[in-house]
Order: C-alpha cells, then sequence, then structure tokens
C-alpha cells in the first residue's frame, strides 16, 4: 500500500523515557480522528543518534527532521503535514535559534562527518518488522553463507575485510572464528556478549533497539562457518527494550525459515537463546561470562585455554560482541573490499560511540577509523557547553584513559589509543571541561571497579581498594606527595598481575591523569585546593562584601547554621563551622557567595 507520508518516530530507550510512545501513539489516533488514516503510515524506528534532540520524529518524503517534539505535537504535524502538505516549522531543526531556512538531514553538523555502517538501519527501519531489514538486503549475507561460499571462503572474507574485534582488544575476528572452526569437538557455540557495563556506554543497546535482525543474521552465519548449530546472546535485564524486539525477532526468523531446523532449506540447524545477565560488569570479561551463562557465578578464569578452544561448558566457542556482529551481516552483503576501503591500513571500518558528558550534542555516533578526536568533539558534537574549555575525554570507560588537548589531532585507531595511554573499549566517549576534577574522575571510576571487583584475584581486589583509599585521602586534603608514588605503584602492579582485564586496567584512569595532570593533584596534596571545587573537603565558601546586600537568603538556608549578619549588610561566613554544603552559593541572586 503506498501512502502519501511515512512517519519515523525514534523508538530508542531515551527517546522512549521523554514520551516517544505516546507520541507514537497520538499520531495514529490523529490520523484517524482527521480522517487521514490511510494516507500516511506511523513508524517507530531505532535510535537516530542524535539524542541531544530528542524526541525526533522524522517525516517522508519531505526529509522533515522534527526535534524535541510532545506528544501534544502530533495533532499539528498530522493537520499541517499530512492534510495540508505544510511542514511545522517551529519543530524543524535549526542550526540556531534565529535560523528560519530548512536544514536537510544530511547538512546537520551532527551527521555530516558520521558514515552508518553498524547504525545503518537504525532510524530507518521499523525493528519489529523483518520485510523491512529483508527489504535493505537483510540476511542475503546468510544466503551467501549458506548457499555461495563455503566456511574457509567466508573467513577468508571476514580476513580480507580487516575486521577487528569491537569489544575494546581488536583481535582479528576471522582469527578467532578459524581458531574455533579448526577446535576438535562435535558440539561447538556462538555467544554474543551484550552485557555493555561501560558507564555512559549505550551504543551495543541501541544497536539491538534499532536493528535486532542484523545480529541474528551474523551469529546465524557465525554457526554456519565455525560449526555450531546453537547460540546465545548475554544480555543485561536492564535493557528490557533491547531483550522485548530481541525476541520479537528470533520469533519472526523462526517462522521465515531463517532459524531453526533446515534453514532455508540448507540442510543446516541454528537456533538461538536469549539469556540475562544481572549488571555485573566483570561479565563483560569473556571467560566470566560464560560462568555466568553456566548458571555459576560471573569469574574470570585463566586464560590459556581460550574459549575458542574450550569455552562454554569447555566446548569451543566464538565470543563476539553486538558491533562486531553488526559488521558481519554487512560485511558478507556488500563484500570485503567494500568494507576494507573504510578506515585506515590496521584499523579497518567504522567506530560507534556514545558521545556524552559536557558537550553540546550528546548521542550516538558512528565515524570512520582514523576520524579524529577534534572532528568528533567539535565538528559531530558541537563542542563544550557553556562555551567552557575543553579539558579531556576518557574512552574505554573505567578501562581507559584520558586523552588531553595536545591529542585532540590524533587519528581513532586502536593503535593510536592504546600509544595515549588509553584504548577504545566498547565506545563509550565522556567529554570533560575545565570544570572537572581529573581527581574526582579517577576516585569515580576506581569506586566503580571496587564495587565490580569479583574479587578472584588479589590485584584487583586489594588493589583497587588501596588505589580508591588513596584516592580518597588526596581529595579530602590529607594526601601526600608520596602517595602519587604509590598510586603508580600499585597501579602497575595490578596491570601486570591480575587475572582479567577489570584489574588489569582499572588504573588506566588514575595513571593516565597523573601522567597529564600532575600539577592538579600536588595542587590537591599541596595547596589542599580543588580548582573546579568538586572535591567537598577542599571547598572554601566565602562571601564577597562587595556583592553582598544583605537580604539573608543564605543564611537562612544554612543549616548549620553558620552565616552571620545584619539585614542589609554584608554578611560573613563561619569557616570553621561550615558543613560544605552549598546551599548559600546556590540560592545567591547576585554571586556573592564565591567558592574557592
Amino acid at each position: 500500500m503506498a501512502y502519501k507520508n511515512y512517519i519515523l518516530v525514534c523508538g530508542g530507550t531515551g527517546c522512549e523515557s521523554a514520551r516517544a510512545d505516546e507520541i507514537f501513539r497520538n499520531l495514529q489516533k490523529e490520523a484517524e480522528a482527521q480522517g487521514v488514516k490511510n494516507d500516511v503510515q506511523v513508524v517507530k524506528t531505532g535510535c537516530f543518534g542524535f539524542c541531544e534532540k530528542g524526541p525526533i520524529v522524522k517525516v517522508l518524503p519531505q526529509e522533515s527532521f522534527y526535534v524535541e517534539v510532545k506528544p501534544e505535537d502530533a495533532k499539528e504535524i498530522i493537520s499541517e503535514q499530512v492534510v495540508k502538505g505544510r511542514e511545522v516549522k517551529r519543530l524543524l531543526y535549526k542550526k540556531d535559534k534565529i535560523a528560519s531556512d530548512k536544514v536537510k538531514i544530511e547538512d546537520i553538523e551532527f551527521y555530516q562527518k558520521q558514515f552508518r555502517v553498524v547504525l545503518r538501519n537504525c532510524g530507518v527501519i521499523n525493528p519489529e518488522n523483518i520485510d523491512e531489514y529483508i527489504a535493505r538486503e537483510g540476511y542475503t549475507g546468510l544466503e551467501k553463507a549458506l548457499f555461495k561460499l563455503s566456511p574457509d571462503q567466508v573467513i577468508e572474507e571476514l580476513k580480507a575485510a580487516g575486521l577487528r574485534g569491537r569489544g575494546g582488544a581488536g583481535f582479528p575476528s576471522w582469527l578467532k572464528w578459524d581458531l574455533t572452526k579448526k577446535a576438535a569437538g562435535d558440539v561447538k557455540y556462538v555467544v554474543c556478549n551484550a552485557d555493555e557495563g561501560d558507564p555512559g556506554a549505550y551504543m551495543n543497546r541501541s544497536t539491538i533497539e534499532g536493528d535486532p535482525h542484523s545480529i541474528i543474521e551474523a551469529m546465524t552465519i557465525c554457526g554456519r562457518t565455525i560449526g555450531a548449530h546453537e547460540g546465545f546472546i548475554y544480555i543485561r535485564a536492564e535493557y528490557p527494550l533491547a531483550i522485548d524486539r530481541l525476541k520479537i525477532a528470533i520469533k519472526q526468523a523462526r517462522e521465515y525459515g531463517l532459524l531453526g531446523k533446515d534453514i532455508l532449506g540448507s540442510g543446516y540447524d541454528f537456533d538461538l537463546e536469549i539469556r540475562l545477565g544481572a549488571g555485573a560488569f566483570v561479565c563483560g570479561e569473556e571467560t566470566a561470562l560464560l560462568q555466568s551463562l553456566e548458571g555459576k557465578r560471573g569469574m574470570p578464569v585463566p586464560k590459556p585455554p581460550f574459549p575458542a578452544i574450550k569455552g562454554l561448558w569447555q566446548r569451543p566457542t566464538v565470543i563476539n560482541n553486538v558491533e562486531t556482529f553488526a559488521n558481519v551481516s554487512v560485511i558478507m552483503a556488500k563484500g570485503a573490499d567494500w568494507y576494507a576501503k573504510i578506515g585506515t591500513e590496521k584499523s579497518k571500518g567504522t567506530k560507534t560511540f556514545a558521545l556524552t558528558g559536557k558537550i553540546n550534542n550528546s548521542g550516538l555516533v558512528e565515524v570512520p577509523m582514523g576520524t579524529s578526536l577534534r572532528e568528533i568533539v567539535f565538528d559531530i558534537g558541537g563542542g563544550i557547553r557553556n562555551g567552557k574549555k575543553f579539558k579531556g575525554v576518557q574512552t574505554g570507560g573505567p578501562s581507559g584513559g584520558i586523552i588531553t588537548e595536545k591529542a585532540l589531532d590524533e587519528p581513532i585507531t586502536y593503535e593510536s589509543l592504546s600509544a595515549l595511554g588509553s584504548m577504545m573499549g566498547s565506545g563509550g566517549m565522556i567529554i570533560m571541561d575545565e570544570d572537572d576534577c581529573v581527581v574526582d574522575i579517577a576516585k569515580f571510576y576506581m569506586a566503580f571497579c571496587v564495587d565490580e571487583s569479583c574479587g578472584k584475584c588479589a590485584p584487583c581486589r586489594i588493589g583497587t581498594k588501596q588505589m580508591h583509599d588513596i584516592l580518597e585521602k588526596i581529595t579530602n586534603g590529607t594526601g601526600t606527595e608520596e602517595d602519587l608514588l604509590k598510586l603508580e605503584k600499585i597501579g602497575k602492579a595490578m596491570t601486570k598481575a591480575s587475572l582479567c582485564m577489570l584489574g588489569g586496567s582499572a588504573a588506566n584512569p588514575t595513571l593516565s591523569t597523573i601522567k597529564h595532570f600532575r600539577e592538579e593533584y600536588l595542587e590537591h596534596i599541596r595547596d589542599h585546593k580543588c580548582k573546579a571545587g568538586k572535591c567537598k573537603s577542599l571547598v572554601v565558601y566565602e562571601i564577597d562584601a562587595a556583592k553582598c546586600i544583605g537580604c539573608g537568603l543564605c543564611a537562612r538556608r544554612c543549616p548549620v547554621p553558620c552565616i552571620k549578619g545584619e539585614k542589609k549588610q554584608a554578611h560573613v561566613i563561619d569557616t570553621a563551622k561550615c558543613i560544605k554544603c552549598g546551599e548559600c552559593f546556590t540560592v545567591c541572586k547576585f554571586g556573592a557567595v564565591v567558592k574557592s
């Protein structure tokens, strides 16, 4: 059925939390109420990526890109655009507040330097409709793997494409598949790591929400290649929308003969199960994940043997994360030559990032490998909020490090990030400005690692707690210069001796900040000051007598109280009694309360 208009509503978790589902339902109701039900199709898609401007609604064929849409806007979108053929100009994305001209999606700075491979279907198709996935070359890669290419040829295709694991380590995907294919045993498994526990990261979740069939197709291709007949998607229970869409997609694939017995009449059997994780960060490590899959406590085990040889239930197992599998489907459909042209010589393809923190355009981005950090932060991300100065970017989550302004023009590759003392990780990218304290940030990540450590090995169990306690001392103003040496010594020992990469990389944020911001640590230690004002114990609140009008609001809000002064006279804070809650600073309307 041909429609006059197609309305795409972002159905990712971010927009859903901002009432996108209500927008979707209101659009359907208004279309019926205004008598144009047969003229318009309303579709709920995956994430558009531009989360800062959500909820997003896109209307075709006019390519109208509406941002910050509210449920009550549905009536006007239908009455103006569908009934009268006129765009709702107040909802269109504008480069600035005074711009009046329509901006096409390809002209929006956020999208200009992106190249969508993994996210190719997100925001484009209905993730709950298998026909829409098939219409965009879906399952053509599986058809090739079943009828046109041998398992060895599939592995050669991945090798020629240069695909490396997107979970963080960057291990060549073809080699992992080849090792498992050649491993002895009649029973083998395929596992998708959809755990994604990094703070601020949501790339894998969004990929599943917007394009679940790409993961199902790739896992089936993998199963056919290595000789496996069963696969598991390990996903954290905190992702209910992604889980629901996976269940729908698996059911549809079975109904279409793309999963189960005798797939497409090829004689090959393969099926999938969803297994829910309880949110343990350590279960992002492959051996801990397998332990959890087996019903045991999620704790890593020593390697070798590697899972490719002895994995799930001691059987050869391929484990790849969501983004890696999403690339496989495209490589098989478009060919290795097409894919290998994207990126750099050693880092092929694209990388997805969750761009968050002190950035104007937060959201989900996908760029070719080799794109510079400056392009991501200032061209795609639109620069730092409120005109503040860029301080650093944390890549790789708790396992990564902070990259400073000096390295903004470095290309993003596995090798370059490692050389800078950070790592690719799964793709979290948190932007910091001049108001952030690196010591406080290092303490936050170390506290996270203390909580998430499984406790199996002493370097991680003891080392993370020791480092956190030292960072706590420094932020409290009781640290010494000797503590910096202790942090470096303990961090290096953890890196070398920990059983898995949780402990092996937990010191990275601390070590990188000591390297790049040593003076800031020394300021905390020697001067007992936190320039950013984040370390509560080191903050001093004072009142500027020249600005204070004696309104008394600060004194009334002070819980101690420690603020004295006559009405219409400058007030004074007794710093000895001050508990540094910051209420006076927050309520003062005249900028008289100074934080130093």
